[in-house]
């Protein structure tokens, strides 16, 4: 096949995207502005950089849809879930990397791939003509964001992303917290023992949410809104919504019994999980804020445990922008006005690392069924790579679309599986079941080769 794919972004979706395209047998050109423009929250030029939690949540390929999302990319070839399981660290029932090796990983595979040739510089207009995907993802430049919007006509959709702060691991105070995972989860005793927990009793609580809300936060440009995902909400914003919110959030004490003193039940608990595979740092779990950077070290340093804390890297935000997926793509992920334009990852409307490159292996894909002029049977539902797509498709309402996570609400009913709460393991294992067994049929029904 002579023609060549574009894809613009190496983030999780444009390197999975490039991947899948490459190794079906198309040429790729892989379109990168780092490290020539940088980014807020971007360190290196690496492709597959982290840039906010060093965790694809949760593993349970049976009882969880991220964790199914994962066993499905293994199966289709993902190059991020098999880097992911190469660099893994001990988080429970959680798939942490080490972010730096992984991101030194996956720029490695990509670059030493015979058919990628990766080119540095910005794409500051959308393409007329050639096969493109555009996987920019939520620091998408400013340049192309105004061109995507003056395409499609409609105001670009935009919410506000914060990052948790990370800690030096001996700077915690070891005789107040613990290492624990919750309710004691993992085969091994590394994985059950893999986060770091603060205990708070009521008066410590009830003082830091104080200092919380009055702390000073960082300013909105003229213009700005904050219209926040609820899944990374920052920490302030949920004290606002109520004081006891976070006691039931990021903060819940249950699962955990203080090693120093087992009889006292934590009033609530902040728990840090390993950030790299030295165990030197860790990142704050669900500690998102938007607090100014001298507010967030007298703030967090009320922590119990954190008193005497040193930050590798304290908490920030940035616009993240997002297309309206429903209203302008087609089931192929294609841009309507443009068609030789598809999209892949967060740009889309999808939330997270693993929803992210899922939606960047299935444009893949697509790309190459399209340019080898052969036809991709329709993505079943029933698994969770088929419900992202048909969300960001059409599945959800246009008028209030906003960025959605993978979860078993996206997923098609099973007639006679028990509904409510008491029901739900039987049910997530039928739906996780169902998934795996369309998935494998899905996958093969046709060989993806383009030569």
């Amino acid at each position: 096949m002579s023609k060549t794919l574009n894809i613009i972004g190496g983030g999780m979706a444009g390197s999975e995207a490039a991947w899948q395209a490459a190794n079906a047998g198309v040429k790729v050109i892989l379109h990168e502005m780092r490290p020539k423009v940088e980014t807020f929250a971007h360190r290196t030029g690496h492709l597959g950089e982290m840039v906010c939690s060093n965790s694809f949540r949760s593993d349970d390929h049976e009882q969880n849809a991220v964790g199914l999302l994962h066993w499905e990319m293994l199966q289709a070839g993902g190059l991020i879930m098999k880097t992911a399981y190469a660099h893994r660290l001990p988080a429970g029932g959680a798939l942490a990397v080490d972010r730096d090796p992984f991101a030194e990983s996956v720029t490695a595979a990509l670059t030493a791939h015979p058919n990628i040739s990766v080119s540095y510089e910005e794409i500051t207009e959308l393409p007329l003509d050639e096969n493109w995907i555009i996987a920019t993802g939520p620091l998408t430049s400013g340049v192309l964001a105004e061109a995507i919007q003056k395409e499609t006509g409609s105001d670009a959709l935009a919410f506000f992303d914060a990052i948790a702060p990370i800690v030096y691991f001996d700077s915690v105070n070891m005789d107040v917290a613990w290492m624990q995972s919750r309710y004691d989860k993992g085969e091994t005793e590394e994985e059950r023992t893999a986060y770091l927990n603060c205990p708070m009793t009521k008066d410590q609580y009830e003082a830091f949410i104080d200092a919380l809300l009055t702390a000073d936060k960082t300013e909105f440009k003229e213009g700005e809104t904050a219209g926040y995902f609820d899944g990374c909400l920052p920490i302030e914003v949920m004290a606002g919504r109520g004081r006891e919110t976070l006691r039931f959030g990021p903060m819940k004490p249950v699962g955990l019994t203080n090693a120093h003193q087992p009889e006292n039940k934590p009033y609530a608990v902040v728990q840090l999980r390993r950030d790299n595979a030295l165990g030197t740092l860790f990142n704050i779990v669900g500690f998102q804020t938007k607090m100014k950077y001298g507010a967030q070290k007298d703030v967090f340093k009320l922590i119990p445990g954190l008193e005497g804390a040193e930050f590798a890297r304290l908490g920030g935000i940035h616009r993240n922008t997002f297309i309206n997926s429903p209203m302008l793509l087609d089931d192929h992920m294609r841009l309507k006005s443009r068609p030789n334009i598809r999209f892949a990852g967060q740009i889309t409307g999808v939330e997270g690392y693993v929803e992210s490159a899922a939606m960047g292996l299935l444009a893949g894909r697509m790309a190459v069924a399209e340019m080898s002029g052969s036809s991709l049977a329709p993505v079943p539902q029933t698994t969770a790579m088929g419900a992202l797509l048909r969300h960001i498709t059409g599945g959800a309402e246009a008028k209030t679309f906003q960025p959605m996570n993978v979860n078993f609400g996206l997923f098609p009913p099973i007639e006679g599986v028990k509904g409510g709460r008491k029901g739900r393991k039987d049910r997530y294992k039928a739906y996780t079941d169902r998934a795996k067994a369309d998935w494998s049929d899905w996958l093969g029904q046709k060989s993806l080769d383009a030569a």
